[in-house]
């Protein structure tokens, strides 16, 4: 019987938490219960799906198959793996419909940067309940008597602010505020085990850290907080500014900017994460777009005999401009009377040319080889 997906709501990114479960599919022996039971826990929303899969039998019910396999070839397994296959067919949790307040127009409503602020702080406040901040600020332990990391020097070290734990968003102006975002981002790491310590009510301790999964569960829920928030920023999943804050663009650019850092060749990547590194962080100049499309008009140099062999006599358009204009050699003779959107048309053109000179050079040497 197929697996009833209604009851269930997603706090993580589905792309995400089928990785982590095909991870754990991998994981021999009992020990994969564990961690399963531990990741339901945490990317769900409530208690439902792990009790699902706690009242699932280890073992299997028929008589004639061996036992030898419990918890590998039981209904727990089944369950489990038929969840992680379905996973893009789960529903995230969704706020609320709106209640009386909300209907009526008597609620103070709207989302400000101040409560963006708020919000954040319990978002580090969930991370940390949840043992992503363990590797770098220590966990009690009452048969440890060690000196826990003073967590707010940690911080303090990278973003030379002092006092910044535990955290006050009441006290935080806005350059504090879009630090710790990035800051955070770099410290957080996914326990993928845990275990309970009775004496004492000492509590879970978490172990096994990797902070490749925390980082994209942090980006996907910061960047959702700050969308809500209408802050026009958000932070980078990929480039020289992973995990800094960058000024957000439609999906088409975005998408753009994926394919230009993924495909480009390794003697030209570094030129392209420089360049739009320089034009989409989040206090960029005119002079620093002006560098970003110097790079890429460097890049599209050295190409042109191919830009030239596709687009015959419009290859000097392409050229034409950054060199008649204040972006490249900056001579006397250089316009610089325009408007900084023409900064960003141009950026956005050359960035297009280059993937699609990417997509040429691909085509070519797939050619040569079939």
């Amino acid at each position: 019987m197929s697996l009833d997906l209604s009851n269930y709501e997603l706090l993580w990114p589905a792309p995400l938490f089928a990785a982590e479960g095909e991870r754990i599919l991998r994981v021999p022996g009992h020990a994969w219960e564990e961690q399963a039971q531990w990741l339901l826990t945490e990317a769900f929303a409530g208690t439902t799906a792990a009790s699902d899969f706690k009242e699932r039998s280890d073992h299997n019910d028929d008589p004639f198959v061996s036992t030898a396999g419990w918890g590998r070839d039981g209904q727990r397994i089944d369950w489990f793996t038929e969840l992680v296959n379905r996973a893009s067919e789960l529903r995230h949790v969704t706020a609320p419909r709106p209640y009386w307040p909300q209907r009526h127009g008597t609620s103070s409503g709207g989302h400000t940067e101040r409560d963006a602020r708020q919000d954040f702080a319990r978002l580090i406040g969930d991370f940390d309940s949840n043992g992503y901040l363990v590797e770098v600020f220590g966990e009690c332990c009452v048969d440890e008597h060690d000196a826990l990391p003073d967590a707010s020097e940690v911080i303090e070290r990278r973003l030379g602010i002092p006092g910044l734990w535990p955290l006050a968003p009441e006290t935080w102006h806005e350059d504090t505020f879009y630090g710790l975002i990035e800051v955070f981002h770099d410290l957080v790491s996914r326990p993928r085990k845990r275990w309970f310590h009775p004496y004492s009510n000492c509590g879970w301790h978490h172990l096994e850290f990797h902070n490749g999964p925390a980082r994209i569960l942090y980006r996907w829920k910061v960047n959702r907080l700050l969308r809500e928030a209408g802050i026009d920023y958000e932070v980078a999943a990929e480039g020289e500014d992973l995990g800094r804050l960058v000024a957000v663009t439609d999906d088409a650019r975005s998408n753009l900017v994926h394919r230009a850092l993924d495909d480009s060749p390794p003697d030209i990547s570094s030129g392209i994460r420089h360049a739009i590194a320089l034009f989409r962080g989040r206090e960029a100049s005119a002079d620093s777009k002006r560098s970003a499309i110097f790079n890429l008009a460097r890049v599209l140099e050295e190409r042109r005999t191919l830009i030239k062999e596709h687009l015959k006599k419009d290859e000097g358009a392409l050229f034409e401009i950054a060199n008649r204009f204040d972006l490249r050699h900056r001579r006397a003779d250089q316009r610089a009377d325009y408007d900084e959107a023409f900064l960003d048309w141009i950026f956005w053109w050359y960035l297009a040319t280059v993937e699609l000179t990417n997509q040429l050079i691909t085509s070519r040497s797939d050619s040569s080889t079939s």
